[in-house]
């Protein structure tokens, strides 16, 4: 090894050393221990990969999870086959409708948002559950199918140990001001745009 490579070393002995202190403050400085809200959003794809991921991540240490899906359900996805085969214990709710832009009947889908949000509202107050995934959710506060309210305020009033996982794009600055953590996905470049279709174990 060079003299050079020897004060390159040494340089990034001192980085890291630097970079360790700050990652040990912070961890210091956490001291307060409850469930959060997320709120992943933007236009870009992997918002509920995402969320099925912190779902493996409860699983995996044994805990129970809730999940409800806004929208999904017409068309089978791998998320869904996979909780209903292999993890049966779930609490797993769909609203099955379909895409708002493919049923096109507003009080169809009102009537269906509401039903599925009392699923939604009965994990939210269970205290059993870990993790709670409201997937597609923004959607319906968005198009105004369920009031704002009532929603933030059954978020809020959940079970001091519950985190809940809010999906989809938008959301409103309500919600956003409500949640711990807010993750914007960016649609930098997406297949799609490039004529490619959706492929099954990817995209769903």
């Amino acid at each position: 090894m060079t003299e050079k490579d020897d004060k390159k070393s040494a340089a990034h002995k001192r980085k890291m050393q630097k970079q360790k202190e700050k990652v040990d403050a912070h961890i210091a400085a956490a001291n307060e221990e409850r469930g959060l809200v997320l709120l992943l959003t933007g236009d870009g794809k992997g918002k509920s990969s995402s969320a099925f991921g912190m779902v493996m991540r409860s699983l995996g240490y044994g805990y129970k999870v809730g999940i409800t899906q806004f929208i999904k359900g017409v068309q089978k996805s791998g998320e869904e086959l996979f909780i209903r085969d292999k993890h049966p214990e779930v609490d797993f709710y769909q609203m099955g409708t379909g895409f708002t832009w493919n049923t096109q009947d507003r009080d169809g889908d009102i009537a269906a948002a509401e039903t599925t949000w009392q699923q939604a509202a009965r994990m939210l107050s269970d205290d059993s559950l870990h993790l709670v995934v409201l997937d597609e959710l923004t959607y319906m506060l968005g198009y105004k199918y369920l009031d704002e309210t009532m929603v933030l305020d059954a978020i809020r009033n959940r079970p001091p140990e519950q985190t809940v996982v809010v999906t989809g794009r938008g959301g409103g600055s309500a919600l956003q001001e409500l949640a711990d953590t807010v993750s914007e996905v960016k649609d930098t470049k997406h297949a799609y745009a490039s004529g490619l279709k959706a492929r099954k174990g990817v995209d769903f």
